[in-house]
């Protein structure tokens, strides 16, 4: 599933040329997880105003409303000159007059939903119960660890939750913990202040690593011109159980954790 590091990094590939553009014609092909939400009327000839991420929601700002745009988990977007007709993996065209957006998504999974505004019942439907964005300077120390005191789960699960901070996925959750030496096990309640602004800074070095790698590409994930990713080549633990760690020389373990698989150093990472 792309996580964060790959939707910003998909963000940062078209955002820029998107921008300016007026909305031509739009195309559906099967449907997604949720409808979008308004008539396609609405968004021809709207102009657009931008692109922001909000957790692993892309926002296409239009001169009125925005579009929320999810990969889901096998999801991915092109930016340009689209001559190839939509395949039936292609869900959602949005022809503008800078190039076309397409969205494929062979699982269907992703979605395309329309909203009146940022505060409108259909984007808080989505977006209202997300955390604080890690990358921001929103993302403070005191309130993290408050929150974290506030939960009795296991760290990695309350990281991959994303209600106390957005988007730290199942690879970086792994890769964040490794740096900052805690054992995904660990009751998010009982972890000290020292650590907490330990995996605090953890996991904003290890997702601006990411998206300054490109993301991680372990299927079929690309950005908008069709880059893939590299982060997953310089992993420390994630997807490497029974091979040694790169620093202690301990062989790298793997659980399940709410059916997702967790990786960790036993000797780097305390409980």
């Amino acid at each position: 599933m792309p996580e964060l590091p790959e939707v910003e990094v998909t963000r940062l590939s078209f955002a820029e040329r998107i921008t300016g553009a007026t909305v031509q014609s739009v195309r559906l092909g099967k449907p997604l997880r949720w409808p979008l939400g308004c008539q396609l009327g609405v968004l021809l000839g709207q102009r657009i105003l931008g692109v922001r991420r909000r957790g692993k929601y892309l926002l296409i700002d239009l001169q009125q409303g925005l579009l929320l745009m999810h990969l889901g988990m096998s999801g991915s977007l092109t930016f340009g000159d689209q001559t190839r007709a939509m395949g039936k993996h292609d869900h959602f065209d949005l022809a503008t007059t800078q190039g076309v957006l397409r969205l494929n998504d062979p699982r269907r999974f992703g979605a395309v939903v329309f909203a009146p505004d940022e505060q409108s019942p259909q984007a808080q439907k989505l977006l209202g119960r997300l955390g604080v964005e890690p990358l921001g300077e929103e993302f403070l120390l005191a309130d993290f660890q408050r929150a974290l005191k506030q939960r009795k789960a296991p760290i990695k699960q309350v990281l991959l939750a994303g209600e106390v901070v957005v988007g730290v996925g199942n690879i970086y959750a792994s890769e964040a913990l490794f740096l900052a030496g805690i054992r995904p096990t660990t009751r998010a309640l009982r972890i000290s202040r020292q650590r907490v602004e330990r995996l605090r800074e953890a996991i904003r070095t290890v997702l601006a690593r990411a998206v300054e790698k490109g993301g991680s590409t372990l299927k079929d994930f690309s950005n908008a011109h069709g880059e893939s990713g590299y982060f997953q080549l310089e992993a420390a633990v994630y997807a490497r159980q029974g091979e040694s760690c790169r620093v202690c020389g301990t062989a790298i373990r793997m659980i399940r954790q709410g059916q997702r698989a967790t990786f960790y150093c036993p000797t780097c990472q305390k409980p």
